[in-house]
Order: structure tokens, then sequence, then C-alpha cells
């Protein structure tokens, strides 16, 4: 009997995910975005998956190289750019794009002696997210000064990142979308802008490069659309095992603290999952499972390696039971995040490697 969680993953689904950002945004090339190991669907199989996108973006130089270990050849884009001299060779090396976020950045990339030049980058711009980012009156100083260093070979493009793009209407992201498009027509230069928000709902956005996230991995964006109504297909099924079943008495405790007390006598199932595999904690006593086509209640704490279930009406529960923790019709996951007052996103990237990663294509 398996006895561990197994989070499914969907390529087809992926790879239609991906189709659909293709039709949102026809015009644009596409840096499908696979940091935080594909949003913990695994970093290289995503990769491989979605061949036909132009080029990925990650956070890190550590998962850019692991994608080039793994013989992925479209451009990598770092997003948070790289900070020392080794780790700059290390992305000419390996024909990596940097984003240039500070002007340090420039400064480096200036400064220091590479034995192989630079491919295409890009400058973050910023324009309102205050996070990364030169600001527009610093953007000319670091334009001629990476224009005339031998460490780049390529052209360069500025990039920015919405703040509010899942906030419909918000007329912020208009403010920033207009800043990034002054600047690139003032410079004559590629832009990127749009994240999955952004494809969904700014088509003015688009423009050279497109960033999709969470849309690839069948989520929504925002609050008030349901992955479903965007034609987004669930990517992974989180699943696991009825590992024991306990019968209760009137006033016995669940779990740790005693935080959920029966009121009467009833059954519980206990399932192998926990905070240790990346199940947030914050599920206790608010999440839900699926359980024989039943949609019951996480009883008291998420443990380190177990949660408890109600099977009061699942009457035919067994050891061995299949449990799914979210990405099946009746449990989505960005109405498991609402449970766990979180977001899908967060729910994702947080299942670890001690969950099994099962690759499939269509229904598994």
């Amino acid at each position: 009997m398996q006895s561990y969680p197994v989070a499914h993953i969907d390529l087809t689904a992926l790879q239609h995910n991906f189709a659909c950002v293709k039709q949102f945004a026809a015009d644009s090339r596409v840096m499908a975005v696979v940091k935080a190991n594909g949003y913990g669907h695994g970093i290289v199989e995503v990769a491989r998956a979605l061949s036909s996108s132009d080029a990925f973006c990650v956070a890190r130089l550590a998962e850019a190289l692991q994608l080039r270990e793994a013989a992925i050849q479209q451009p990598i884009v770092i997003l948070e750019g790289v900070n020392t001299a080794g780790d700059l060779q290390l992305a000419a090396d390996n024909e990596l794009s940097v984003v240039f976020t500070t002007l340090l950045q420039v400064e480096l990339a200036v400064s220091t002696s590479l034995t192989k030049a630079l491919m295409f980058c890009w400058i973050m711009v910023e324009t309102g997210m205050h996070r990364l980012g030169i600001p527009a009156e610093k953007l000319e100083q670091a334009i001629q000064n990476l224009n005339r260093t031998d460490n780049i070979s390529g052209s360069i493009g500025l990039m920015s990142h919405f703040a509010n793009a899942d906030l419909l209407g918000d007329k912020r992201n208009q403010q920033q979308l207009d800043r990034i498009m002054h600047c690139a027509k003032h410079y004559d230069l590629a832009v990127s802008m749009a994240n999955s928000a952004a494809i969904l709902s700014l088509p003015d956005s688009h423009a050279d490069w497109v960033r999709p996230g969470i849309m690839l991995y069948g989520c929504s964006p925002f609050e008030t659309q349901s992955a479903h109504s965007l034609n987004l297909k669930p990517v992974m099924k989180l699943t696991s095992t009825l590992i024991a079943i306990q019968n209760l008495q009137a006033g016995d405790e669940v779990g740790y603290g005693g935080d959920w007390i029966a009121d009467h006598a009833m059954r519980i199932g206990i399932v192998s999952i926990g905070y240790g595999d990346g199940y947030n904690r914050q599920l206790s006593n608010s999440g839900l499972v699926v359980i024989a086509d039943n949609v019951v209640a996480v009883l008291g704490r998420v443990s380190m390696d177990m949660i408890a279930i109600d099977l009061s009406h699942v009457l035919g529960a067994k050891v061995g039971d299949e449990v799914i923790l979210w990405g099946c019709e009746q449990l989505a996951i960005d109405s498991i995040a609402k449970q766990a007052n979180t977001i899908s996103y967060e729910l994702l990237s947080q299942i670890n490697e001690r969950v099994s990663r099962e690759y499939h294509h269509g229904e598994d």
C-alpha cells in the first residue's frame, strides 16, 4: 500500500494553459516562469513540457544552472540578477540572460573582467512596485554604461512588474504601464511587463514579451474569477492515503492541544501528510479534503506528518483509500487557499521534496 503523499502533475493540462497564454497574447513572445521549482511542479519537467516557450524565467542563478544542466536550450532570464563577479561569469559561461535590478549590478557588469560576454540582458525599471528596479531618472546612465562595455554582446530590454494587476480596474496598473512604455519608446527598447493577471486582463501591456506564471499551473490570479471560468486546467492533484481510522466518543480531543473536541460518537481518519511535506498549517481546523467522492473536514491541528479528517459520512472508508488534498473537480486549489487565508502560489511552492512527483499526460 502506498502511504505517502504524491503530487500528480498533468503535463497536458500545463501545455493547455500555455496555449491559453498564446491565445491571449498572440503577438508577444513568451517567457514561462518556472522559478521556485516550477511553482512546486518540478522545474526541469515543466521546462521540458513547455519546449515551445521562447524563454524561461527563474529568480536565481542556481535555478538557471539547474535548467542548463538538464540541457534546456532556450534563453533563461534571471529575474533577481546576480551580485558577484563569479556569478556574473557563470551567467556568461552558461549563456544566461541577466536582469539588472540595481545600479550596483550595472556597475558590477561594467567593472568585472569576463572571459565571455553576456547574452541578451534586461534592465528592471522601477515603475511603482518599489521592490527591485532602477528609477527612470537613472535609466539613461544605466543604459549608457551597459552599451559601452564589451561584457554584453546582445541587446538590452526593459522590464518591470505590476504590483496590482490582480486588482481589476485598479488605476495604478495603467500608471505603471504608462511609465514603462514611455521609457521603452524613448530608448527604443523591447519591453516585458505582463504577468499572468495582465496577460488575462490588460492587453495593452503584452508588448514584446509576456511572463506567465501562476496561470500556467492552472490557478486564477484573481480573487473574483475562477480558474475554470478562465479556461485554465489544474496541473497538480495532490493526494495521500488514509493510514488509520479512530473511533471517538463525545468529549475526545483530536491532535496537539486538543483544539478539536468530538461532540458525539464518530469516526475519524488519519492521513499521511503534514506541514513537513509543505501542507499548510493554516488549514488546521479549516481545510477540506476529498475521500470516496465526499468532501470532508480537516479536524484539529495539521502536524508535521499527518492530519485528521472527519469520516462521519463516509461509512465505507478504509485504510489505504486515496485522499485528495486539492486539484480535483470538487476541490480547486484556489478554494483551499482561501481556507488557509493565503494564495495558491504559496500552497503550490511549499510542496517539498518529501512529496513524490508523478508525471502524466491527461487523466492518470
